[in-house]
C-alpha cells in the first residue's frame, strides 16, 4: 500500500504542476477553445425555479423523495461505523449495501445528493435536517487511515459518490460542515485510489487483490472534483480531477476513433460527463470533442427507446449485435443508472452547443426509459434493466439495493434542471412537462406556465406572466421528427419552425401573452440496426410504442409496414393504441404505461 500511495501522490503533484503552468481555467477558456464567437454555455435554473404539476415526472420525484426520507439513518451509517470499528446501531439493509457485501455503502453519497436536491426544490426542512444528520454521522466515521477502503473493491466509485453527496450537502442544503468533512474524506481515500484513471477490470475473480481496482470506475471521479474545486477553493480537488482524466479514452474519441465497443456502457457514458466538465474547467477542446463524438458513437448504436448497452456493454458497429440481442438478452439497458448518465451528458452538450438534438435524445430517454422504471421498494428491490426482447416483462434486480437504487432518486430530482435553460437574451424550453418556470429577465420577474398532455397529444399551451413588459427570446425545442410543427402567439401563427432546432420568438412580452405550440406526432418505423432492416419499432412523436402480447396475430407474424403505421389511439384513452390486421387486432402502449403485461419493443415487418 505504501508504494501504491507514493505513486498516486506523485501523480497528484505532477498534475498540480501542469495546471499551475498553463491550464486555461473556466468557461472563458472553454469558449476560446471552440472559437472566438462561441457563446457562453447556457445557465441551468435552480431547482426551486421549476415546479411540475401532477404527472409522471412529478410522481416519480415525489415517490423517490418519500423513499429516501424513509430510510433508517443508523442503518445507512452502519457499514461506515462497522468498518471504522465504532458502535453500529441499526440493522443491515441487505443486498449490495452491507458492511462486507458487494458494494458496501455505495449508494449512501447518492442518497445524500438526492435529499439535498429535493430540499433545494421543496424547501422542506425535515429533508434538510436529515442531510445534516447524515453528514455528521458520516464525519464521525472518517479516520486518517481510511479503514473503510481496506479490502473494498470500489474505493474510487464509493469515494466519488461520497464526494458528490458532501458537495451537494453544501451547495443545496447549506451544510457548512460538509466542506471540512469532504477534506477529511478525501485525505482518507487518496491512499486507496489508483495512480491514474484505470480501465475497469471486469475479469477479476473473488479473492483477488482489490488494490488492482477490480470493477472500479476511477474515470468518473473528475466531474465531482471540478465541482469541489470551485466550491471549496482547495487545490487538491483540481489536482485529483486532472489526475483521473481518462485521456487514453478521451483523446481516442476526440480523434474520431470509436473505442466504445466492449466497454462497460453506463460508467463510460458517466465518464463522458467528466470530459465535458473538464472542457468547461480546463478549456481544452479535446475534452469537448471527446464528449461530443462519444455521444455520436453512443447515439448510432442506441435502441429506438434511446437506451443502449445490452448486457451493460457497447456493441461493435456493423455487427448486427444490437438486433441479435433481442432474441435472448433480457438486460437490454441499465435503466436508472444509464438514464442518469445520459441526462447529464446531454445537458452538458445542450448547454455548450445549444443544439436541439441533445434535447431530443434526453426526451426520448425520459419517456421510453426513465419514467417506465418500477418504483424502488422499501425493502431494496429495485428496477435495474429494461428488457427489449421479443417477449419481455418488467422485473426487479435479484439483489437488494443495487446501484440503480442510488441513481433513480437523483435522476428524478434532476428533471427540473433539465427542463429549461437561460442566457442573457432569454429562455430555452427543452422539455414540455406541465408546470411553471420562474426566472428574471433583467429586473422583471417572469413566469412561464406549461399546460399539455404531450407526448400523448400534440398541443402545448404556454402562458406568460411578467412584472414588467420585457423584450427577450423565447426559444422552443422543435424535435427533429416534428415535420409540420406550428407556433402561434396570441392566436397569430408565425412561420413554420424548422425541425431539429430551437425556434426563436423574440418580441416584447407582456403578462397574458399566450403561445400555442403544436408538434404533430408523426408515426414512423425505426429498424433496430442496419443488419435487421425488417425488425422495427413503431414511434409516435418521442414515444416508442410496444406491443402488448397475448392477443391478435402471433408475435412472430411479419406485419405489413402500413398496418403498424396505421396504429390509432383508442378513443377516450390516449395512452393506448390499436393495430388492426387481417388476422386480428392488438394493442400497443408506451413503456411508462406498461405494468405487469408482457410486451415486445420491436416487431417483424414484411418486405
Amino acid at each position: 500500500m505504501i508504494s501504491h500511495f507514493d505513486r498516486g501522490r506523485r501523480e497528484v503533484l505532477k498534475a498540480g504542476a501542469l495546471l499551475a503552468c498553463g491550464g486555461a481555467i473556466g468557461a472563458a477558456g472553454a469558449r476560446r477553445a471552440l472559437g472566438v464567437e462561441a457563446p457562453a454555455p447556457l445557465d441551468e435554473l435552480r431547482y426551486t425555479q421549476v415546479k411540475f404539476e401532477p404527472g409522471p415526472a412529478y410522481a416519480q420525484g415525489q415517490e423517490n423523495h418519500r423513499l429516501v426520507m424513509s430510510l433508517d439513518e443508523d442503518s445507512l451509517l452502519r457499514p461506515f461505523r462497522q468498518r471504522a470499528g465504532l458502535p453500529a446501531p441499526g440493522s443491515d439493509l441487505g443486498g449490495w449495501y452491507d458492511t462486507y457485501a458487494f458494494a458496501p455503502g455505495a449508494t449512501f453519497g447518492q442518497w445524500i445528493c438526492a435529499l439535498a436536491r429535493y430540499y433545494a426544490a421543496s424547501g422542506d426542512e425535515p429533508t434538510r435536517a436529515k442531510v445534516l444528520r447524515l453528514v455528521r454521522g458520516f464525519a464521525a466515521t472518517v479516520d486518517s487511515d481510511g479503514k473503510f477502503y481496506r479490502d473494498n473493491r470500489f474505493p474510487a466509485y464509493i469515494y466519488d459518490k461520497l464526494a458528490g453527496g458532501l458537495i451537494d450537502a453544501k451547495r443545496y442544503a447549506h451544510d457548512d460542515s460538509a466542506v471540512a468533512t469532504l477534506s477529511r474524506a478525501t485525505q482518507a481515500a487518496i491512499p486507496y485510489l489508483p495512480p491514474h484513471a484505470m480501465p475497469r477490470n471486469e475479469h477479476a475473480q473473488a479473492g483477488e487483490d482489490f488494490s488492482q481496482h477490480a470493477w472500479d470506475e476511477s474515470y468518473t471521479i473528475p466531474e465531482n472534483q471540478f465541482f469541489a474545486a470551485r466550491l471549496t477553493g482547495d487545490r487538491i480537488h483540481l489536482q485529483l480531477a486532472r489526475r483521473f482524466m481518462y485521456d487514453e479514452f478521451f483523446l481516442a474519441l476526440a480523434r474520431g476513433d470509436n473505442v466504445l465497443p466492449g466497454k462497460h456502457a453506463y460508467s463510460h457514458v458517466n465518464g463522458l460527463s467528466s470530459a465535458a466538465s473538464g472542457y468547461l474547467a480546463l478549456g481544452q477542446r479535446a475534452y469537448f470533442d471527446a464528449a461530443r463524438q462519444g455521444f455520436d458513437f453512443l447515439d448510432a448504436q442506441s435502441f429506438a427507446t434511446g437506451g443502449w448497452g445490452p448486457d451493460e456493454h457497447f456493441v461493435t458497429p456493423g455487427s448486427g449485435a444490437l438486433g441479435a440481442s433481442l432474441t435472448g438478452e433480457h438486460k437490454s439497458f441499465e435503466t436508472p443508472c444509464g438514464a442518469y448518465a445520459h441526462f447529464k451528458l446531454t445537458r452538458y452538450l445542450l448547454r455548450i452547443t445549444r443544439d436541439a438534438r441533445y434535447g431530443d435524445s434526453m426526451e426520448r430517454v425520459l419517456y421510453n426509459c426513465a419514467l417506465g422504471a418500477k418504483p424502488i421498494q422499501s425493502d431494496g428491490n429495485a428496477f435495474y434493466y429494461s428488457d427489449y426482447t421479443r417477449s419481455a416483462s418488467k422485473s426487479f434486480h435479484p439483489d437488494r439495493w443495487p446501484c440503480c437504487s442510488g441513481t433513480l432518486p437523483m435522476l428524478a430530482a434532476d428533471y427540473p434542471i433539465s427542463a429549461c435553460f437561460t442566457d442573457p437574451r432569454g429562455i430555452y424550453v427543452n422539455l414540455y412537462i406541465p408546470g411553471r418556470i420562474d426566472w428574471h429577465q433583467d429586473a422583471a420577474a417572469c413566469r412561464l406556465s406549461i399546460a399539455t398532455e404531450y407526448p400523448y397529444t400534440s398541443a402545448i399551451t404556454m402562458n406568460l406572466q411578467l412584472s414588467q413588459p420585457r423584450i427577450f427570446a423565447l426559444k422552443l425545442r422543435i424535435p427533429a421528427w416534428a415535420t409540420g410543427a406550428s407556433v402561434a402567439v396570441n392566436g397569430k401563427r408565425g412561420a413554420a419552425p424548422t425541425p431539429g432546432t430551437f425556434a426563436s420568438i423574440e418580441r416584447e412580452w407582456r403578462s397574458g401573452d399566450r403561445v400555442e405550440l403544436d408538434l404533430p406526432l408523426r408515426r414512423r418505423l425505426q429498424p433496430v440496426d442496419a443488419e435487421h432492416p425488417n425488425l422495427v419499432a413503431l414511434l409516435s412523436g418521442p414515444l416508442a410504442l410496444m406491443r402488448i402480447l397475448g392477443e391478435g396475430p402471433s408475435s412472430a407474424t411479419a406485419l405489413p409496414r402500413n398496418a403498424l403505421l396505421a396504429a390509432e389511439q383508442v378513443p377516450g384513452d390516449e395512452r393506448r393504441w390499436t393495430v388492426n390486421h387481417d388476422s386480428g387486432k392488438f394493442e400497443l402502449r408506451a413503456f411508462l404505461d406498461i405494468n405487469a403485461q408482457r410486451y415486445s419493443a420491436y416487431q417483424d415487418v414484411a418486405g
